[in-house]
């Protein structure tokens, strides 16, 4: 009969990478995770996790099982988990939230007001969102997300929308689109400031002023709405972000509609599907929605998958 230790084991060392981060996550000793890994190779006839380098890296078939792994140590638990009626006056428990630091800083002063409301004993941990790798989320690193949900979002994921969004431009105050008809040449002809997590130098707003023949002059590229919106504030150049999400970095600047044709685009709630009936994370999910939707008038879309 299997060791189903072995699974617990298995799943430390897939989500910690090392055999002493394994050790420390399950209390054991270096050497006990040591053997224990022995005979998980011995087990699955693989080796799990090679050395490269100062560190280890997992095997094509580590890789393979880590997902099913993880959902079978997080049912175990469940089940012996026992249940007991959500008292969020008692509850004590540290949310991780990954975002882009706009919507952080334009929801997140309302929602730890909600959060700590309702459970004074609940944390809320913000991690700024510098990809769309799904694996923290699937691994259990971070409780909830924020974004876009497209062609890269892990497919099991769970999303809801909470509202939609647009570009919009991002000048100082007296800078000399303040005055005048915004046109699409006046726009593309200003020097432009260009987010892009992955240092790309186009997007779709570069897409639809060649449409009409026009090319926006980008002399910075930035990983960050923020850092854009900062530098707009105190120069000529322009910045273009998304209107909501940025609605309380903008303060004391001036924002514009574009003069180009811009999608609408919608931003979601993502979590694990391993989540979805935890009361507690039920209960976070319901005040972020609420905390969203409180901010605007639009209510946000019933969209959800």
């Amino acid at each position: 009969m299997a060791d189903l230790n072995l699974l617990f084991t298995l799943n430390a060392l897939l989500v910690e990478g090392s055999v002493a981060g394994a050790a420390r996550r399950l209390r054991l000793s270096p050497s006990a995770m040591s053997r224990a890994l022995a005979r998980l190779r011995k087990t699955t006839g693989d080796p799990l996790l090679v050395r490269a380098g100062r560190g280890l890296v997992p095997t094509p078939r580590a890789l393979e099982l880590r997902e099913q792994v993880s959902q079978l140590v997080w049912d175990a638990e469940a089940v012996l988990r026992p249940v007991a009626k959500l008292d969020l006056g008692h509850l004590q428990r540290t949310f991780t939230i990954r975002s882009s630091e706009g919507f952080a800083e334009t929801f997140g002063p309302q929602l730890i007001a909600r959060v700590t409301d309702e459970a004074p004993g609940v944390r809320l941990r913000f991690v700024q969102k510098v990809d769309k790798d799904s694996a923290p989320l699937r691994e259990g690193t971070i409780d909830l997300e924020t974004g876009v949900v497209d062609e890269t979002t892990g497919p099991e994921l769970r999303a809801q929308a909470l509202f939609r969004d647009r570009f919009v431009g991002v000048v100082r105050v007296r800078h000399p689109l303040t005055h005048g008809e915004m046109t699409a040449a006046r726009y593309a002809k200003g020097q432009h400031i260009h987010v892009s997590r992955r240092g790309r130098d186009r997007g779709q707003i570069d897409d639809a002023l060649s449409a009409l023949g026009l090319e926006r002059n980008v002399v910075a590229i930035v990983g960050g709405f923020s850092t854009a919106i900062a530098m707009a504030r105190h120069s000529d150049l322009i910045a273009t972000v998304p209107e909501r999400h940025t609605e309380s970095l903008r303060e004391g600047t001036h924002s514009f509609a574009l003069p180009v044709a811009a999608d609408q685009f919608t931003i979601s709630l993502l979590w694990h599907p391993r989540l979805e009936a935890d009361a507690a994370h039920r209960w976070l999910r319901g005040c972020v929605r609420e905390v969203c939707r409180a901010s605007h008038e639009t209510p946000a879309p019933s969209e959800e998958r």
